[in-house]
């Protein structure tokens, strides 16, 4: 303030004064984080008075603090919203089970406890799962006599419409003891909004139609529904978690 006063009284051409008095007023609007207003005064100090040198240099030094403190509220407000973010993951995160081998793996995966492999011996269904970081993959899981050779899946609701993956290449057949195993993976995003579509869905009864070289279908059943709603609930929370942390390193 003292700077500013000083320039007031010690310009009085080239328009200084009158600029002085402008920076008066920042500074004043800086004090009570009316930055916009901060900005408007600087920004007309460099159109109205283009030779009131020494008012807009210190024009550019508020400026600078004025970015500083946009920074550190913006830090402030990420910081508080990662902790609430945290803190609604620690609610909900006994709900499932991670799978990790810390060994062989840097990422581990989420799955629903009644979706884990051990508890669904040759069944076909959608299986659910989300990585630590929020990313979440549906795999579509056939189990049978004969092979169907599937490269996606259609899922129809009661009342007709409907969600299709594209066909994906991500895939893996197998068999143990006659049964034919195959397992389609489809990332969410990838997904033709599958996953989406169950979630809007998810009280609802849901058919499964396999698409490949013969034709599968089934329904969902309620276990597997909440699954699908569960995790992608728990993937968006994780993605922005994940998000906000980016931007914190970038602050």
């Amino acid at each position: 303030m003292g700077v500013l006063l000083s320039l007031l009284v010690a310009c009085s051409d080239n328009g200084e004064k009158k600029a002085t008095e402008d920076l008066v007023l920042a500074r004043e609007a800086l004090d009570t984080d009316n930055f916009s207003k901060a900005r408007e005064l600087i920004d007309s100090i460099k159109i109205l008075y283009p030779k009131a040198y020494e008012a807009r240099r210190e024009g550019n030094r508020i400026m600078r603090q004025i970015e500083l403190k946009e920074q550190q509220q913006g830090l402030a407000f990420l910081e508080k919203t990662l902790s609430e973010k945290q803190g609604a993951f620690e609610l909900i995160k006994n709900r499932f089970v991670l799978e990790k081998d810390a060994e062989y793996q840097e990422t581990g995966n989420y799955f629903l406890p009644a979706q884990t492999v051990e508890k669904n011996m040759n069944r076909s269904y959608l299986r659910f799962q989300v990585d630590e970081h929020g990313a979440m993959t549906m795999t579509s899981i056939y189990c049978g006599a004969n092979n169907i050779h599937h490269t996606g899946v259609k899922v129809i609701a009661p009342d007709g419409s409907f969600a299709e993956t594209p066909t994906s290449k991500d895939r893996y057949e197998t068999s143990d003891l006659g049964v034919q195993i195959e397992k389609v993976d489809y990332p969410v995003g990838q997904d033709g909004n599958v996953v989406g579509f169950i979630y809007l869905n998810r009280d609802t009864n849901i058919r499964v139609e396999y698409q490949g070289e013969r034709k599968y279908a089934t329904t969902m059943n309620a276990t597997d529904r909440k699954a699908a709603a569960e995790l992608y609930e728990l993937s968006q929370t994780l993605s922005s978690i994940e998000q906000i942390k980016n931007e914190i390193k970038e602050t």
